[in-house]
């Protein structure tokens, strides 16, 4: 039985009692929303993924997966097969350091996600573009691109699948210590208003390339700042300095109704609203008023906005 987090999920369908056994939805709730189909006994549906980067709620639906499947499950073993994968230790440390262990809970900052363990100590994944958690009860079901993998006393395992290889995993023994190395901003769920605007005050940039900056706020990519700044109906390419006050504030409300929505949603894009960005997110596309997306790198990022209906302050 494998189950993925973002791409086909297949579900043991023993279980009467019609709960999805990696994440509680009810079975009526998976048909219905998640797009369900019964397949020889077993269930699968599609996260769909369309290899955007992972940002705060695609790595929250991560936290999810992970801790549904992997805590509390004695690691008797660790596969390495991308040492490079692991930045901070070797893979023979990595390996005698996790094996017999246990992940007891997890954390999730921003875009990275920190697994605890029965010691203290931490592990780190940052998925990259295409990082991805795989579940399964037999080595031939391990994912093509599988990197690392935790074996589980239970019999299954835990892979770490990614294509690309951008992803990265570290061994953190003290995290506070780390997270002040690292210079993460807040977390863009539980910044205050006040942390916002203070953070804004002065800055030159463009609204994007600030809302994208993590040592700014944690957790917002291209995606999600692109969805923010269409629905303030701000240009992306606007000073930050020259945005009203007043406009900064309908920014942070936005930022933080389009991410808890988003995550409520498991990130499942096609459960997102018909207005959003996301629909026009090709070139050509038109909007319901006839206006056509146009297409810019700002902010270092490819970036989608319609220049007649978003405002640009400078």
């Amino acid at each position: 039985m494998l189950l993925n987090c973002c791409t086909n999920i297949l579900f043991n369908n023993n279980n009467y009692s019609k709960y999805c056994v990696c994440n509680g939805l009810e079975y009526e709730k998976l048909l219905k929303v998640w797009g369900v189909n019964e397949l020889n006994g077993r269930f699968s549906f599609l996260f769909l993924k369309e290899n955007f980067m992972p940002e705060l709620p695609e790595v929250n639906t991560f936290k999810r997966f992970f801790e549904e499947t992997s805590l509390q499950q004695k690691i008797i073993a660790v596969h390495t097969y991308d040492g490079k994968i692991i930045r901070n230790i070797n893979p023979d440390g990595f390996r005698e350091k996790l094996t017999g262990r246990l992940f007891v809970d997890s954390v999730r900052i921003g875009k990275y996600l920190f697994s605890r363990m029965d010691n203290g100590h931490y592990v780190q994944f940052h998925f990259g573009m295409t990082g991805d958690f795989a579940y399964y009860s037999g080595r031939e079901e391990s994912p093509k691109h599988e990197r690392l993998a935790f074996d589980f006393q239970n019999g299954f395992s835990l892979g770490f699948d990614c294509p690309r290889k951008f992803a990265r995993i570290c061994y953190i023994e003290d995290l506070d210590i780390y997270l002040t190395k690292l210079g993460l901003g807040e977390d863009a769920l539980t910044i205050s208003q006040e942390q916002f605007l203070a953070k804004a005050q002065g800055k030159k940039s463009t609204i994007k390339g600030f809302l994208l900056n993590q040592k700014h706020i944690a957790g917002v990519g291209n995606l999600y700042a692109d969805e923010v700044l269409y629905q303030t109906r701000i240009h992306p390419a606007s000073v930050v300095e020259a945005v009203p006050k007043y406009k900064m504030v309908d920014v942070y409300h936005k930022m933080k109704s389009i991410l808890e929505y988003a995550v409520s949603q498991n990130a499942y894009y096609k459960a997102y609203p018909d207005d959003w960005l996301w629909g026009w997110r090709k070139e050509g596309a038109k909007a319901p008023d006839g206006s056509v997306v146009d297409i810019q790198k700002i902010g270092g990022r490819t970036t989608y906005f319609f220049p007649e209906y978003q405002q640009y302050f400078t």
